[in-house]
């Protein structure tokens, strides 16, 4: 017989009664009913329970030894009896008599109770994840995970893609997010770049003459944490394609991702193709690139009705080069004027002027801001463009320039949708988001700048670069989003050395800076580069999905916390001066940060 089991704790039924068995794991729970002392033993793969016969050895340890101490436990498989079967739980109509108890390592006091799910502080959570980890949620989550990377792993080698991986201390790049930076011993002065994404590498692999790379990769950036956004680290499946169009690179991800999706849950997923909107499309009729899809509520411009009426305060705001983006909400016409008053308010602290509103109520006449205002035929017209019925209210947002509109609005309709439980429930709705713009101004420098991508083919080309306006110029950039979440970011990507000079020139780069930060693709691209395009699906947004967690830490083994600070090891931690001398650094601390 095995030293420690010959079954785990989730696979003993019924047909096992009369077998002697051994089990190993951990004492989740201890009951006493009348000296009979009743163990919850876990594993990796579920629970068995263990009936401990009063006076025997057995009960002696169990009695004085503290939940989540692992032991083996040797005895024979027993029937539960009728009335005593626990139909939630797979090995609930048996139990294992125990016989023979060995202690494997004893438990102290907890610092929380494994069990228990939702009142311990996240920050103990993180600093004994090892325990946290133990809960059964949480476990599954990281589970679910390792399947859905082993599902990625199986279907892109089933469309033909090579896995291959790519380095991970790498050169610093002046696009992105900002790096992590890794000091070199061996060039005093000199840093690696820890990688934000395989970018140039998998581009280079294309140009080495590899057809369909793929790789579970782990990227590395500086920034701030989000619930969708873990900081420092985080890993997708990174893909890239020679001779590949916009459309090859979407139809395969359309045959990953919805297959991922319906694999792992039983929710409604949209069937390929995806939904695809034009940027400027989506950041009109959802006010963002980044649109739920789940729920209507759909945007519309109506500066052409408020352009050439008497209202000054929104005909201004058009003269002036702004726009009036509304909303048409249904069944809220009786709401009170306090629901309109938190949404106006709401919508103030978005960066809006304000909220006007124009109610369409069950009966009576029209209510609202604007009800008075507003001459008959603007509100008719408004009413047209709508098909507004009874019970409908309009809202709108007039400012410049016209995304800006369109940003606010964006906000008040996800707050809508928060307020009147609008969204579908088990669905995941996607949808592409294309032709974004290549260049985009700096708000603080007013000078021009690449919008995503850098290494983006400019849609026309070199034609395009050199005769139109460059913040008219199309890239041929996509992302993907569910539920409004970005998934994936990708793009067919701009492999001549002639148009890549030029697009990075637009964007204030020398060539010499541009020979000097990329000088490895460049020099690649020149001895031949296939036209080829890439995404990038990050991994624990979609487990998350699954999970249906709202905080990415959830699907995460061992993540840091919003301050970028690994609890469990202390890390970011200090360093010897030895390490420090041999690195050729010296630490200097900011006044006040000591």
């Amino acid at each position: 017989m095995h030293s420690y089991r010959t079954h785990h704790c989730g696979e003993l039924r019924g047909s096992h009664i009369g077998q002697t068995v051994r089990l190993s794991g951990w004492v989740q729970h201890k009951r006493d009913l009348g000296g009979v002392l009743f163990v919850t033993l876990r594993d990796n793969y579920g629970l068995t329970q263990i009936l401990v016969p009063p006076g025997s050895a057995s009960h002696n340890t169990f009695e004085h030894l503290r939940v989540e101490s692992v032991v083996t436990v040797e005895g024979e498989v027993k029937s539960r009896g009728e009335g005593n079967i626990n139909s939630q739980m797979p090995t609930g109509e048996i139990e294992v008599e125990a016989r023979i108890v060995t202690v494997l390592s004893a438990a102290e006091v907890l610092p929380f109770p494994v069990v228990d799910d939702s009142t311990t502080p996240e920050a103990t959570r993180l600093t004994y994840r090892f325990l946290d980890l133990r809960r059964n949620k949480l476990h599954q989550n990281i589970l679910l995970r390792s399947e859905v990377i082993s599902s990625f792993r199986r279907r892109m080698i089933d469309l033909g893609f090579h896995e291959f991986q790519t380095p991970i201390l790498t050169s610093s790049s002046p696009e992105g997010a900002r790096d992590y930076l890794v000091p070199s011993r061996l060039y005093p002065g000199k840093f690696y770049a820890l990688p934000q994404a395989p970018q140039q590498f998998k581009q280079l692999l294309m140009v080495s003459g590899f057809d369909r790379y793929f790789q579970i990769a782990p990227c590395f950036r500086d920034e701030d944490a989000r619930a969708d956004r873990s900081p420092g680290e985080f890993y997708q499946l990174d893909i890239e394609m020679s001779f590949a169009t916009q459309d090859d690179v979407f139809a395969t991800l359309e045959s990953v991702i919805p297959g991922v999706f319906t694999e792992f849950s039983k929710a409604e997923v949209s069937p390929a193709p995806f939904l695809r909107l034009k940027f400027e499309d989506s950041m009109l009729r959802y006010g963002s690139d980044k649109p739920d899809l789940r729920f209507g509520l759909e945007i519309a411009d109506v500066s052409d009705i408020f352009a050439v009426g008497e209202f000054r305060a929104f005909r201004g705001v058009v003269e002036a080069g702004g726009a009036v983006r509304a909303i048409c909400v249904p069944g809220v016409g009786d709401k009170s004027r306090k629901f309109f008053d938190d949404l106006e308010r709401f919508a103030k602290e978005q960066g809006a002027k304000g909220l006007a509103t124009l109610v369409f109520p069950g009966s009576g006449e029209m209510k609202g801001t604007l009800a008075k205002p507003l001459a008959q035929g603007v509100k008719d017209a408004l009413k047209e463009k709508f098909n507004a019925t009874p019970g409908c209210a309009l809202l709108f947002v007039a400012d410049t320039p016209p995304d800006r509109a369109s940003a606010i609005m964006g906000k008040v309709r996800i707050k809508l949708a928060d307020l009147l439980d609008l969204r579908q429930k088990s669905a995941f709705k996607l949808c592409w988001i294309t032709d974004f713009p290549m260049y985009e101004k700096d708000p603080d420098t007013d000078q021009i700048i690449f919008s995503h991508n850098p290494f983006s083919m400019p849609q026309g080309g070199m034609e395009a670069l050199e005769k139109h306006d460059p913040l008219s110029i199309k890239a041929f950039q996509y992302d993907l989003v569910c539920n409004g979440i970005e998934l994936s970011s990708g793009a067919i990507r701009n492999h001549r050395p002639d148009i890549m000079y030029k697009a990075f020139a637009i964007a204030g780069y020398s060539q010499h800076e541009v020979d000097e930060k990329f000088g490895g693709m460049i020099r690649a691209f020149r001895f031949g580069a296939p036209p080829h395009g890439g995404i990038a699906p990050g991994v624990d947004r979609i487990v998350m999905l699954l999970a249906d967690e709202r905080n990415i830490r959830e699907v995460i083994a061992f993540p840091m916390n919003q301050m970028a600070e690994d609890l469990l090891m202390a890390a970011p931690c200090e360093v010897t001066k030895k390490q420090l001398d041999e690195l050729h650094l010296k630490i200097v601390i900011p006044p006040g940060s000591a």
